[in-house]
Order: C-alpha cells, then structure tokens, then sequence
C-alpha cells in the first residue's frame, strides 16, 4: 500500500493544480478526501474527485466563477458546489459537523477542522484527506483499517448507522468491493446492523436499489450477501431472496463482465424490480433471464430474439443450475445466431399475403429458419 500521493496522475494534473492552488492561494484550507484518496493508497482506480475545504460555498463559487471556470450548485444546501475544471469535475464541499439527524439525511453546519469533518463521516477508510502535495491526514486510523482491509465504522457503530440508515447497506458494499473475506467483517458492525433492521424501511427504494447494484457488482460479492441475509437485512428488503447459488454462480463466470442484474436473478425475492425500483430496462431484463434460466428455448434463439449478452447470462445461469461450467458450443451458437439476418421481408411475401395472414406467415417462416439453424436461404424459405 502506498504511502503518499505526490506521484498520483489525478493529484498533479494541470486541472487538480488549478482547483487546489484557487483555494490555498485565497488562504483557504483545501483536501481530497475520500474514495480518490482511499483508491490512490490501494492502487485502485480512482474516478470522482471530493474535495473539502475551510471555504464557505458561496466563496468557492465566486473564487471558481473569476477564473473563468463552470460552477454547478449541485447541493449548495449542504455546503456542496460542483467546480469544472479541464473537463473534470470537482465536487467541492465545505467542512461539515452534524447538528441533526433522522436517519435518512443530516441537518449539517460548517466546521473548521478536518476532525470535525470526519467525525460525521461512515467509515474511517473514507476519512482520509491529501493536501495538494499529496500528504495525507487520517484523523481516525483510517490507514490502519485500510491496510487490513477492514471497513470499521468511525466512533460508535449504532450512532453512526442512526445518523443515516443506508450506512447498513453500504457497510456490505464496501466490504464486497474492499474488505478482506478471509477475516470476516467487523462483529461490531454486524452487531449494530442487526440491531437497526426497522430503520432501513425509513430509506427510499431508489437508494436500495443503487446500493444493491453497487453491491452485485463487486468481483465476488456473495461472501458480502451472505452475510446481509445472516443479519436478517437481506430478508428485510427482499424478501424470499437466496443466496445459496450466488457464490457458483461467481466462480462459472470466471472472466465474463459482471451484470448485476444477472447476480440479482440468481438471487430472486418477491417483488424484486419494484422493491429496489429498478429501471424499465433492468426490470426487463431481469424478468427475462428469470424467465429464460429454466426455459427449453435455445440459447441462439435467444441471442437472435434479444442480444448475444442476455444469450450468454441465460447460458450462465442454466450452467448455474446444472453445476456445470458454461458450453464452449453453446457461446459460439449465440454468439453466431446474435449477428444473423432473417433473408425473407414482408414485401417478398405482400403477392399472396396481407394483413394478419401476413405477419404470421412472416413469424412462421422466421422461426423454422431458426429451429434449422439459420441456415435456409430466402429462395428456401419461399419454397416451403
């Protein structure tokens, strides 16, 4: 694990330089906090950019719009403005403290140290702060933990989860994405969790949902999941869910992308879509991998009807259920079906057909070009 950041691309980028030097050199207090920090130190990709500050927002604002750069109030109300920078944005926060909290969002004042600051973040992997030079502060042994691997909560772990009650989800994301399996997650954690069950029917679906997303798509999330159906919150947001065929289903995939949506098919629960309100185009699917996992339809009519993708998450899940590894024979069909072109139109056959009878004498001859393999020509199938 790295020790500073001073080499870091993102940190000494013309952009970065920019941000930092129009705060510091304004006399203003200035760090990356956060997941660019905690990723840096780990080698992890490193996508968004927080930064916190001793500026009040209304400063930031005026400081960034004389540079002629783009400010976007993204949540000024909480002390937060979106600074665009050399195409990048920064996402620049004010110190904070809490003042209040309802377990669903905190009613927050601006603080004047980093320790105040951290003190009202989750875990104390996520509390860690570099100043432009990239020396690191870590207020609450956020290093220690992360060096481990172990995602520990900052002070108090039922404060902490009281405080915002999407913690418990996030508690399971981030040991999926960052914690290490072999040791087990932090019992004080867990402990905390199950005692905080009620609080998770305060959250909206739509922020379940995105912390069950993030969760699936970790490289092996099913150590992660088991746990969250041991501490009973699996069950609270979905019901009827199991896990059992989550960590098979991990190891077949080997190196295909993860999908998430594929991972919460092989879970299953009742009501699945509108409980974590997943979008049109991910209940869609969802409903059919479901539908297709135990179906006799054959994995190029799937690949033809859908997209090589869905035919390659129906042959997973499938091998899932037959404890089997995927068909080699089996991708190459779909993969094959998923490119092919139907040869006869609805003009090649307007001469004897119109109406209902032509469109199902279309689907007629479409499928026995698919159950021949998609090997008939036109003339073939004009002949039949």
């Amino acid at each position: 694990m790295k020790t500073d950041l001073r080499n870091e691309p993102w940190l000494i980028s013309d952009a970065s330089k920019q941000v930092m030097s129009l705060l510091n050199d304004a006399r203003h207090g200035a760090w990356f906090v956060g997941g660019c920090v905690r990723n840096a130190l780990i080698n992890a990709p490193v996508s968004d950019l927080d930064v916190t500050t001793t500026a009040h927002p209304e400063v930031v604002m005026s400081l960034a719009k004389g540079a002629g750069l783009k400010v976007i109030p993204t949540g000024i109300e909480h002390g937060t403005v979106t600074v665009i920078c050399g195409g990048e944005p920064y996402e620049i926060t004010t110190l904070r403290r809490d003042v209040a909290t309802d377990g669903r969002r905190a009613t927050v004042a601006f603080a004047d140290t980093i320790e105040e600051d951290a003190a009202r973040r989750d875990f104390t992997m996520n509390a860690l702060y570099a100043d432009a030079q990239g020396s690191i502060s870590d207020p609450t042994s956020g290093i220690a933990d992360l060096a481990v691997r172990r995602i520990h909560f900052i002070g108090d772990a039922c404060e902490r989860i009281r405080e915002d009650y999407v913690r418990s989800l996030r508690f399971f994301r981030f040991y999926a994405w960052y914690g290490d399996v072999s040791e087990g997650p932090d019992p004080e954690a867990l402990a905390a969790i199950s005692m905080n069950l009620d609080g998770l029917e305060t959250l909206s679906r739509e922020r379940i949902g995105a912390e069950i997303l993030k969760l699936l798509s970790a490289s092996d999330p099913a150590p992660a999941v088991a746990c969250m159906q041991q501490t009973g919150v699996l069950t609270h947001i979905l019901p009827g869910a199991e896990t059992g065929m989550l960590a098979q289903l991990v190891h077949i995939e080997g190196n295909i992308p993860v999908n998430p949506i594929r991972r919460l098919a092989c879970i299953g629960g009742e009501e699945v879509a509108e409980k974590l309100r997943l979008s049109k185009a991910q209940s869609a699917l969802l409903d059919l991998l479901r539908d297709h996992m135990a179906s006799l339809t054959p994995v190029a009519e799937i690949a033809y009807r859908h997209s090589f993708d869905t035919a390659r998450d129906v042959c997973l899940m499938r091998a899932n259920m037959a404890g089997s590894m995927v068909s080699g024979a089996d991708l190459d069909a779909a993969k094959s079906a998923s490119q092919a072109q139907f040869p006869v139109t609805a003009q090649d056959l307007m001469s004897e057909y119109s109406g209902k009878a032509l469109g199902d004498r279309l689907k007629k001859l479409e499928q026995a070009w698919i159950d021949g393999g998609f090997k008939a020509t036109k003339d073939d199938l004009l002949s039949q």
